[in-house]
């Protein structure tokens, strides 16, 4: 036989015998198809565009297509949000330099325009040019996200004078804002810090003087952020305190949080009404799921950097909140949650359909996060996750124009020419999620081979 034929023989026993391929996991290639889309649709539409290079900080608004508008104000929520960002993805992605450059810009114009150096504290809104406009009326909210972004930004720079800043605005919050009685803090602070209380004439529909779940759920979420760059006796108690005040006060013993209290943490609520006074103080008492998601979520951060890792009560807590949710705000057709439900005295049911971006992105970074501790539960968290990415896909993320319309498009097809950016409408809700996701599903990948 010719040495041709023994060549082939020899090659084709080789082939026979080598090991197959390794097939790449399905979480992988889940994992690579969300960061192309974190870095492409994203981040690259948001930044640089979003970084204002004349007067500092960020942009705010952007029409459907990405084109900055022409009234451009700045909320101390919204630049926190693009500071925290920016201070994260300099870490994630350092060859991209303008992520710490605009981290570096949005921190100096905290610094310098957002913070109030008459009587301390950030203010809650200012014009391009970092003007006081509008009520003059200081938040705790507005605040816990101010100490949020200086305490990541720190973090990612190491520049002390971030630390300095974060350390300042969380003491300003404790002579002014804490309540040493019943725990927690005030919301609504006039500008010297004032308490703000409720008077005789307030309407009915209005949050003044109440506390609430928001502010409380993001000062667990920033006193979590500046513990760990600050690990200082009184930001643990503090921490410790609104963690405990969250998840054995606010949350119900069904599973969702009671959005407005009374200072003494009494809830408002309107069930006994008639369905008419009820649905005109929905913004106070419903079903939040979105919120509910997210806090189960923010409950389990704060646990395991206050060293508790697989703390036992938190983490039933955090399941029952995720669990109601699935239970009574999940769209089984497609996927989803919805925005709002209720207890009327008759029974339960969805009063909102609608489902906004923040509360989807907040539902994957929760539902996988019980994928991972919960992986054997019946009601399939990871399956559930990948219904809820399909839905995104789908219905939520503009692959024409980038980034995410503000409501899913099988209920309100009518948001895809509604703006991309405004003060209430940013990046951090879904850089977060797709952050952790992504983080997640390649840990997860990890130990499967």
């Amino acid at each position: 036989m010719s040495s041709r034929f023994y060549s082939v023989l020899l090659l084709s026993i080789l082939i026979a015998c080598s090991p197959p391929e390794k097939e790449e996991n399905p979480k992988e290639i889940l994992a690579n198809q969300m960061e192309e889309h974190l870095k492409t649709e994203v981040l690259d539409k948001w930044y640089p565009q979003a970084i204002d290079t004349v007067d500092g900080g960020f942009l705010s608004n952007f029409s459907y297509n990405f084109i900055p508008g022409d009234k451009q104000e700045k909320m101390i929520v919204t630049q926190s949000r693009h500071l925290w960002t920016n201070a994260k993805a300099s870490l994630k992605y350092p060859e991209v330099d303008y992520y710490k450059q605009g981290a570096e810009q949005g921190f100096i114009f905290l610094r310098d325009q957002m913070w109030d150096y008459e009587y301390g504290g950030f203010h809650w809104l200012v014009d391009k040019q970092g003007n006081q406009i509008g009520d003059p009326m200081k938040t705790a909210y507005g605040n816990a996200f101010g100490i949020f972004a200086l305490a990541a930004y720190y973090n990612a720079s190491k520049d002390e004078a971030a630390l300095k800043l974060a350390k300042e605005a969380f003491y300003w919050l404790e002579n002014h804002a804490h309540d040493s009685i019943n725990g927690g803090y005030y919301q609504h602070l006039n500008p010297n810090g004032t308490p703000i209380s409720r008077p005789l004439e307030t309407p009915s529909t209005s949050d003044l003087g109440y506390k609430d779940q928001n502010s409380s759920i993001h000062l667990l979420e920033a006193f979590t952020e500046l513990y760990l760059v600050w690990p200082e006796p009184i930001v643990k108690r503090r921490l410790e305190e609104i963690l405990l005040l969250i998840r054995d006060q606010i949350v119900t013993d069904k599973g969702y949080l009671t959005l407005f209290l009374s200072p003494e943490w009494k809830p408002i609520t309107f069930v006994d009404s008639t369905e008419e006074i009820i649905a005109a103080h929905h913004l106070l008492d419903h079903v939040s799921f979105g919120h509910d998601v997210e806090t189960g979520f923010l409950m389990i951060e704060a646990s395991e950097a206050l060293g508790r890792k697989n703390e036992s009560t938190t983490h039933k807590v955090a399941k029952k909140m995720i669990d109601h949710a699935l239970e009574n705000g999940w769209d089984e057709a497609v996927g989803g949650f919805y925005d709002e439900g209720y207890y009327f005295r008759n029974g339960y049911r969805v009063t909102h359909d609608t489902k906004n971006w923040w509360a989807q992105a907040e539902g994957m970074n929760a539902l996988l996060l019980m994928a991972e501790l919960y992986p054997d539960d019946f009601r399939n968290y990871y399956g559930k996750f990948e219904q809820l990415w399909k839905y995104t896909d789908t219905y939520l993320i503009d692959h024409e124009h980038g980034d995410w319309y503000s409501g899913g498009l099988d209920k309100q097809p009518e948001l895809k020419t509604v703006g991309k950016g405004n003060i209430w409408k940013g990046i951090y809700h879904h850089y977060r999620s797709l952050d952790h996701c992504i983080d997640r599903l390649r840990e997860m990948s990890e130990r499967m081979e």
